[in-house]
C-alpha cells in the first residue's frame, strides 16, 4: 500500500472510532496492557511520575524510521488518551498500515498520571464547561510536562526538569525520532495545529481533516501573539525564546516567563517534524467566520484587556484575603498562585497590543470569538481551580471566617460567569471519537509527510 499525506488522513477517517467517556489513568493503563498483550510484547517502563507512579511506552512496528507519541502533557487536555489508545490498537491490528508507514512506534498513552488524575472528575461527563471547568487542574508552568524541558537564553535559564519531562527527554534521545506527536486539545471554538517548520505540502492535507468531519478550522486569534501563522488555521510551534522577546517589546518583566523549552525545541536536534493538532471539546460557528464582526480589532483586544484585568483583580483579592489561614499546598493552590498574577500582565500585553498600529483595522468575527471567549474561558478555569483549593481547605475542617467568606463569595460569582459563558450559546458539544479521529488522522498525515520531506 503506497501512502501519500492526503490518502493517510482519508484512511484514517474510513473508521472513527467511539468513545462514551474518557479513561482515567488506571482504565488507560489497562488498555494498554491488554494491547501489549495482544501484540506479543511488554510495556517498557521509561520512567517514574513525582508521586510515584510507572510511567510506560508501547513500542510497535520495526521500521528503519522512529516516531514518539504522548499523551497526558496537559492533564486537562485527554483527548490524546483516545488517540493514543486507536492509534496503538490499529497499528498492532493492522500489519500492511504498519508496514506501509515505514516507523517503529513509541506511544506513551499518559506522560503526567498524577496530573491526569485531578482531571478525572468530569471524565464521565455530563460535558458542559461548568462541569468540566469546576472539576478543572492545569499544572502551573513550572509543574508542566510539555514546558520543562531545558532552556537558557538572554538573562532566562531553566534546568528544573521534573522526572516525567526526564523520561521523555530520555525516550526522545533512544530514538532520535523523525516525526514526533505531542497530544493536546483545545476547548472551545475549531480545530488548529502547530508544526515545527514550514512545511507547505502539509498544509492543505490538514485543513482538510476536520472538514471531512463538518467540524471548523479555528481561523481566529492564535493563543500568543508572537505565534507565527503559516497558513489558515496552522502555526509554527511557539517557542520559549519568542516568549521572552515578545514580554521585553511590551514592557513586561521577562524574567516572568518562568518555564523551560518544549519538548519539540529539545527534539529540533535530531531533526524531529513535531505535531500538534489542538482540537475543541465545543465547536462554535464564529471560529472560522472571517467576516467583519462590526468592531475593531484594537476594540477586540481592549476588550479582552478589560476582561482579564477585571479576572484578576478577583481573584488577586480572593486569593490574598485568605493566604494567611492556608494550610495546604496543594496543586491547587500553587497553580492558582502561578496563574492569577498573570491576567494582570495579560491585560497589560493585550493593552500595548491595541495600541500598535496594525491593530488599527476590522476585526473579523473569528478574532472577536477568540478574544472574548479566551477570557470565559480562563474565569472558569481558573476561578474552578480557585475554588478547589478552598474546597480542600474546608474539606479538612479549615473553615476559617475568611476562608468560608471567600469561598461563598467566590462561588457566587463563578455561578455567574458559568450562566454568562453558557448563555444564548449556539455551542455543539462535538462528539470524543470525531475529536479522536482528528488527532490520529494527523498523525498519518504528517508521520508520511516527515518521512517524504525530511529537513533540509
Amino acid at each position: 500500500m503506497l501512502l501519500t499525506p492526503a490518502r493517510a488522513g482519508q484512511e484514517a477517517l474510513q473508521v472513527i472510532p467511539e468513545f462514551g467517556t474518557i479513561p482515567g489513568v488506571d482504565e488507560l493503563n489497562r488498555e494498554f496492557a491488554e494491547i501489549a498483550e495482544r501484540a506479543g510484547t511488554a510495556l517498557r517502563r521509561i520512567g517514574t511520575s513525582r508521586l510515584g507512579e510507572p510511567l510506560w511506552a508501547l513500542t510497535v512496528g520495526s521500521g528503519p524510521a522512529h516516531a514518539v507519541v504522548f499523551g497526558g502533557v496537559h492533564p486537562n487536555e485527554p483527548i490524546g488518551a483516545l488517540t493514543a489508545t486507536h492509534l496503538a490498537r490499529t497499528l498492532v491490528e493492522d500489519s500492511s498500515l504498519r508496514e506501509a508507514l515505514g516507523y517503529t512506534w513509541h506511544i506513551v498513552p499518559c506522560i503526567d498520571p498524577d496530573g491526569a488524575r485531578l482531571n478525572e472528575g468530569w471524565f464521565g461527563g455530563p460535558f458542559t464547561r461548568g462541569h468540566y471547568a469546576r472539576h478543572f487542574y492545569r499544572p502551573a508552568g513550572r509543574e508542566q510536562v510539555e514546558w520543562t524541558f531545558p532552556f537558557a537564553y538572554k538573562n532566562a535559564y531553566f534546568d528544573r526538569m521534573m522526572p516525567e519531562t526526564v523520561a521523555l527527554m530520555r525516550l526522545i534521545d533512544d530514538t532520535e525520532p523523525a516525526f514526533m506527536c505531542s497530544l493536546h486539545n483545545g476547548e472551545h471554538g475549531g480545530v488548529y495545529y502547530y508544526v515545527s517548520r514550514e512545511t507547505p505540502g502539509l498544509y492543505e492535507h490538514l485543513q482538510a481533516i476536520p472538514a471531512a468531519l463538518n467540524l471548523p478550522l479555528d481561523t481566529g486569534e492564535p493563543e500568543m501573539p508572537y505565534i507565527r501563522r503559516l497558513a489558515d488555521a496552522i502555526f509554527r510551534m511557539s517557542r520559549t525564546e519568542e516568549a521572552y522577546d515578545f514580554a521585553e517589546s511590551a514592557g513586561l518583566d521577562p524574567s516572568e516567563v518562568d518555564i523551560g523549552g518544549s519538548s519539540s525545541a529539545y527534539a529540533e536536534k535530531y531533526g524531529t517534524l513535531s505535531l500538534v493538532t489542538e482540537v475543541p471539546y465545543w465547536s462554535h460557528p464564529d471560529a472560522d467566520d472571517n467576516t467583519p464582526a462590526g468592531t475593531s480589532y484594537a476594540d477586540a483586544l481592549s476588550r479582552r484587556a478589560d476582561g482579564l484585568a477585571d479576572l484578576g483583580e478577583v481573584l488577586e483579592n480572593a486569593l490574598r484575603a485568605v493566604e494567611p489561614d492556608l494550610s495546604v499546598e496543594s496543586p491547587f493552590l500553587r497553580a492558582s498562585r502561578a496563574f492569577i498574577p498573570a491576567f494582570s500582565r495579560g491585560a497589560q500585553q493585550e493593552r500595548y497590543r491595541a495600541g500598535q498600529p496594525d491593530a488599527d483595522r476590522p476585526a473579523t468575527k473569528a478574532e472577536l470569538f477568540g478574544c472574548l471567549d479566551r477570557v470565559h474561558c480562563f474565569r472558569l478555569r481558573y476561578g474552578g481551580m480557585l475554588l478547589r483549593a478552598l474546597d480542600g481547605e474546608l474539606a479538612i475542617g479549615n473553615g476559617t471566617p475568611a476562608i468560608r467568606a471567600q469561598h461563598a463569595a467566590l462561588a457566587t460569582a463563578y455561578d455567574a460567569w458559568v450562566s454568562e459563558a453558557e448563555e444564548g450559546t449556539t455551542s455543539t458539544l462535538i462528539p470524543l471519537g470525531d475529536l479522536a479521529a482528528v488527532q490520529y488522522a494527523a498523525i498519518l498525515t504528517t508521520s508520511v509527510y516527515a518521512v517524504a520531506e525530511p529537513p533540509a
